[in-house]
């Protein structure tokens, strides 16, 4: 998966790539799923929900170009996966998941990974978690319509928020950064990473 997959299609960020070997993805996926695990695509797990493709968790990853020291928001936990991931790359990882029994399940599956760094947290995420400080870095595992307007306002100056944007016809995955220096008005670039495919952001900022 990391050579073939992963390197081969640009993904070249070593941490990203020690991550993504180092995390059993099968551990994540349900038991009739496991012979897939590696396959390049998602993968069901339950609830409408999926677990994405490898090169997807990837290119999040290297996009949020974590160093070990940052504190993470995840908004769309799924089975727990790429949450350990980022938790061998930053500080901190809190994760968000609205699905009460994937929530459940992702805590007791990251517990059994020893990623003590990383806290499941249950509802809507995404307008941010409340009582939170800033994040450097968040990552979203669904759709959004636009990109949320309470997720860019918890993002820290220089901080990195990666998320699918519906563009109509396909989800367009995209990559933002905060280049203000925190004395004015926050502003932000914006690039796309390329075509993806996700479920949709169900909350209070994104699709009802």
């Amino acid at each position: 998966m990391v050579e073939r997959q992963l390197r081969r299609r640009g993904i070249h960020d070593e941490r990203v790539l020690g991550a993504m070997g180092r995390v059993p993805r099968e551990l994540f996926v349900p038991e009739p799923e496991r012979s897939r695990a590696y396959a390049d695509g998602a993968l069901p797990i339950g609830h409408e929900q999926t677990i994405s493709q490898p090169w997807i968790v990837a290119a999040i990853c290297q996009a949020l170009e974590l160093k070990g020291g940052e504190a993470v928001l995840e908004v769309g936990t799924g089975s727990g996966y790429s949450a350990c991931v980022l938790a061998e790359l930053a500080r901190r990882v809190v994760t968000v998941e609205r699905v009460p029994e994937l929530a459940r399940a992702a805590r007791e599956l990251i517990a059994s990974q020893d990623a003590h760094n990383v806290e499941v947290v249950e509802g809507d995420g995404s307008a941010g978690v409340p009582g939170e400080e800033d994040f450097d870095a968040i990552a979203v595992h669904a759709t959004a319509p636009a990109p949320p307007p309470g997720l860019l306002a918890r993002l820290r100056p220089r901080g990195r928020l990666v998320v699918p944007v519906d563009s109509g016809r396909m989800d367009m995955l995209t990559a933002i950064r905060r280049v203000d220096d925190d004395t004015g008005e926050p502003s932000f670039e914006r690039r796309a990473l390329g075509p993806c495919r996700f479920v949709p952001l169900i909350g209070s900022e994104g699709f009802s």
